[in-house]
């Protein structure tokens, strides 16, 4: 979209909507560029020359006489695409046992091709012009595609509860070309030490663009009886003693 004859007065705010609807999970680069020159047409006494600053040079318009003509504020937008949050993968172990479980993760729409481009793409003032089409992935693998993977905690009492307690490893990695669908299987442990219910999120980042949550909701149940204590009576009205040792697992 284009601004023009816009007029601020001194101190006056001036909000820029930007609308980002991506069609495609890849990388959207766009800059928005603001262009600010005097109401009355005249220039700004100082003139820009080569020993100014890169900066200056690249943040002003200049006119014939060398004094500046106009004043430029450029903001890069770097668009992200993320898929609709999916259902929720129960992990369930009893207390004080391990559970080992794989669990496969499907991403739809994964692009193919290089990773984002440069900053300094096409762009025209005040334009949102999307990045231009990656090429498509030689031999159809997933080989040559990368992501990046994180296992996030909705607060740090849940990270403090579930870190020790939870192991993440990706083991296998499978494209499907045709429906543009990859398939990441990961090893999960779980080692609860005592009952509990606790969610987190893995986010998954593609190279080419898109992220992906999945949200892990882990259960630890009452564990195993450790034992059976038995006491016996000795009389009616007397008391009876049983001692046994209890052992902490933290200090």
């Amino acid at each position: 979209f284009h601004l023009a004859g816009i007029r601020l007065a001194p101190k006056e705010k001036l909000d820029i909507p930007v609308l980002f609807m991506p069609a495609e999970m890849k990388i959207y680069k766009a800059v928005v560029i603001i262009h600010v020159m005097r109401e009355n047409g005249e220039n700004w006494p100082y003139k820009v020359t080569a020993a100014s600053k890169t900066d200056l040079n690249r943040n002003v318009t200049v006119a014939e006489n060398g004094e500046t003509r106009g004043i430029l504020w450029i903001y890069p937008i770097n668009g992200t695409p993320e898929a609709p949050q999916q259902q929720s993968v129960l992990l369930r172990c009893q207390a004080r046992q391990r559970l080992e479980q794989r669990v496969e993760l499907m991403l739809v729409g994964v692009m193919p091709g290089a990773p984002a481009l440069p900053d300094t793409g096409n762009s025209a003032e005040g334009d949102a012009d999307e990045s231009s089409n990656t090429p498509e992935v030689p031999d159809g693998s997933s080989a040559t595609l990368e992501f990046l993977y994180e296992l996030q905690y909705q607060s740090d009492e849940i990270r403090s509860q579930l870190e020790s307690l939870v192991g993440m490893e990706l083991v296998e990695k499978e494209w499907d070309t045709e429906s543009r669908i990859v398939t990441l299987t990961f090893n999960v442990v779980f080692a609860p030490s005592k009952p509990m219910r606790n969610e987190a999120t893995i986010v998954i980042q593609c190279a080419t663009g898109g992220l992906w949550k999945f949200p892990l909701v882990f259960i630890a149940t009452e564990p195993e009886v450790d034992d059976v204590i038995n006491i016996e009576a000795v009389g009616l009205n007397k008391e009876s003693i049983v001692g046994f040792k209890l052992t902490s697992q933290t200090r």
